[in-house]
């Protein structure tokens, strides 16, 4: 079973990703080895490498491949940074920023779905993951500023205490639109400005807080 998984893995990277534009070979390299079955539902393993987001309980969906890769590729690591995840959602996307930066801080607002995933990066031997229970929208000031921020859920504009947590020369890439009319959004700090760039149309769940949707759509 994990040579066919090995096999379909490979085939994702190849077909999916490298073959639809994605260039950074970080970028690859990680999604070539983050074990993507580990992180969704016994139910759902047959799927776990196709080319469409899964359900992971709780509402919520570990995204497919493609977005995840381009959300990646956007914030351009090179391995020493400090990062911010917003929505740990299963872990994978988690696990991938891990192989990607030095510090990773990832906050869920369910707490059932932030201790599986906690159990799962653990189990993974995942080090410098710190999952945190709270409300994404509003950020982690206290371990801010942040080389990079990455948002798994769509917000109804880019939260200002996120921008607020950028370092210089940080990107943050978030999802923004209402359910059907997203937008993925790339968010650079240059010279203390912002400047923001769209990379592409996409369907993320509602990010819920403070600075996000007050509940679901």
């Amino acid at each position: 079973m994990t040579d066919r998984f090995a096999v379909e893995r490979h085939r994702m990277v190849a077909d999916q990703l490298r073959a639809r534009g994605i260039k950074d070979e970080r970028v690859l390299a990680a999604m070539d080895r983050v074990l993507r079955h580990v992180f969704v539902d016994k139910d759902n393993q047959e799927d776990a490498y196709a080319d469409h987001p899964l359900p992971i309980g709780e509402g919520q969906t570990v995204s497919q491949p493609l977005i995840v890769a381009i959300m990646l590729q956007a914030l351009a690591r090179r391995g020493s940074e400090k990062v911010l995840e917003v929505g740990t959602g299963s872990g994978y996307q988690t696990a991938l920023v891990a192989e990607l930066a030095r510090e990773v801080y990832s906050i869920e607002r369910s707490e059932v779905l932030a201790r599986v995933a906690e159990d799962r990066l653990r189990d993974l031997g995942c080090a410098d993951v710190t999952v945190l229970v709270g409300d994404g929208s509003l950020g982690l000031p206290e371990r801010a500023p942040f080389n990079a921020i990455v948002v798994s859920a769509a917000a109804p504009e880019i939260p200002k205490a996120l921008l607020e947590q950028l370092a210089e020369d940080g990107r943050l890439v978030v999802p923004v639109g209402p359910a059907h009319s997203q937008e993925l959004r790339l968010v650079k700090k240059q010279h203390g400005s912002l400047v923001g760039t769209s990379l592409e149309g996409c369907r993320f769940v509602p990010l819920i807080g403070e600075q996000g949707y007050e509940k679901g759509w």
